[in-house]
């Protein structure tokens, strides 16, 4: 009952903070039956966890570090969902103690259930796997020595923008891998696995170029910019021109980066430069922002009702002095405790000044008027866009046509690439 509960609050707090993408599961590794080891990579502190905890369509055992039991709120939530501490030599603790942790994780597997381990063994904010710990394979080999036949499933989480509400996370199933060989080898073997299902970058300035090229191929191409399977592609296929065709990899790099830098002092993307502004496309976009701005009241009222919890989640990230990689956590966690208790005090206050009425149009209408106020500034945010770039492009035909053409001389390049790397990627 607790298990669902929590699981209830932690998938309406995660598909509210972020757009979670539908899994890629082709081989339904998030419904397998029996003894199942999850092995992810690990960029975004408790929620990576926290995406398999809420995807899985099954109960999960989750390894979490020790000193994550001490922090009020977070350890009950752990032992609530039945987590089991890792004690690790960098958190000053005794790591003796891992014996019975390992022991706790591999009757898991033995009774039949799902354990969820996160191998590189910390949260991280480096674009490529870190070097794997060997608990994953000790504990799936020590489970098969006592008679089962555990599968372990590698989730690749990949996020847009981890620290920042609503932005997209993509989660890839791999194929289960069948549990063979010694600690070593199987380690290797959940590596590689990994690799697959992940970006796995060579270094965070190869994102930018990376997506720059994807939209410059989708120009070309006519497919949707920002395809997950294909930005994987696109970074195996850097790293193999970057080794094996270094000047070839530098002149197209510097072209990339060149362009994307002219595109950003005017504030455009790639997909702006094939825009056409007609009179009634533009009329048009007039018409439909000034009958948003006829919900203005609303938003302002959302402003003021939620501009408490806003902030006060916002400095918690800031104050809190934490790496990259666990802002995000912080932010969803301070989510998770705060929402509830600020529902809770404005319909305390509307039943206490307005009346019991008003208390339960509160409760009702809090949430959707949240939600209704952040839509309506993402949008408005689109839109001061979509107005920039036609005072930039819209009356400046031949700078917009320059920068076309140049883009697409870029994209035949990056198409070329693409398909002399096809069947080395595929």
């Amino acid at each position: 009952m607790i298990y669902r509960l929590i699981r209830a609050w932690a998938t309406a707090t995660l598909r509210g903070f972020y757009r979670i993408e539908a899994p890629v599961d082709p081989h339904g590794g998030l419904s397998l039956a029996g003894p199942v080891m999850y092995v992810g990579n690990h960029p975004n502190g408790l929620v990576d966890p926290g995406l398999i905890f809420v995807l899985s369509q099954r109960e999960v055992t989750f390894l979490a570090k020790e000193p994550l039991f001490r922090m009020p709120g977070v350890g009950a939530l752990l032992r609530g969902v039945g987590a089991l501490p890792v004690y690790r030599k960098q958190d000053g603790a005794d790591t003796a103690k891992n014996e019975g942790t390992l022991t706790a994780a591999t009757a898991a597997l033995v009774s039949g259930r799902a354990i969820t381990i996160f191998p590189e063994g910390k949260s991280h904010s480096e674009p490529q796997l870190s070097e794997l710990k060997t608990g994953a394979a000790r504990i799936v080999l020590a489970a098969k020595e006592q008679g089962v036949d555990p599968k372990v499933v590698p989730v690749g989480i990949t996020y847009v923008a981890r620290n920042r509400f609503r932005s997209r996370v993509h989660v890839e199933i791999g194929e289960p891998l069948p549990v063979e060989g010694d600690v070593k080898a199987l380690t290797g073997t959940i590596a590689d696995a990994l690799k697959k299902v992940t970006l796995n970058l060579e270094a965070w300035e190869d994102l930018p170029i990376i997506k720059t090229a994807d939209e410059l191929y989708s120009l070309q191409t006519g497919q949707k910019a920002g395809d997950p399977d294909r930005l994987k592609r696109f970074a195996r296929g850097m790293r193999l021109l970057r080794d094996e065709q270094p000047e070839r990899f530098e002149a197209l790099k510097e072209a990339v980066q060149q362009f994307r830098t002219r595109l950003e002092l005017l504030a455009v993307s790639p997909d702006d430069l094939t825009s056409r502004y007609r009179p009634t496309t533009v009329l048009w976009f007039v018409a439909r922002n000034l009958l948003w701005l006829l919900s203005s009241p609303l938003v302002v009222l959302g402003f003021v009702l939620f501009a408490v919890p806003f902030l006060v989640t916002r400095l918690a990230s800031r104050a809190s002095g934490v790496s990259w990689d666990i802002q995000g956590t912080i932010k969803v966690l301070s989510t998770m405790l705060l929402a509830p208790l600020w529902l809770g005090l404005l319909t305390f206050l509307a039943w206490k000044f307005l009346g019991p009425v008003w208390a339960g149009v509160t409760l009702v209408g809090a949430i959707p008027l949240a939600a209704f106020t952040r839509i309506f500034v993402e949008r408005r945010l689109s839109a001061l866009h979509d107005v920039r770039t036609f005072f930039v492009l819209g009356n400046r035909k031949r700078l917009q046509q320059r920068l076309l053409e140049e883009g697409r001389a870029i994209a035949s390049q990056v198409e070329a690439l693409a398909e002399e790397f096809r069947p080395r990627l595929s």
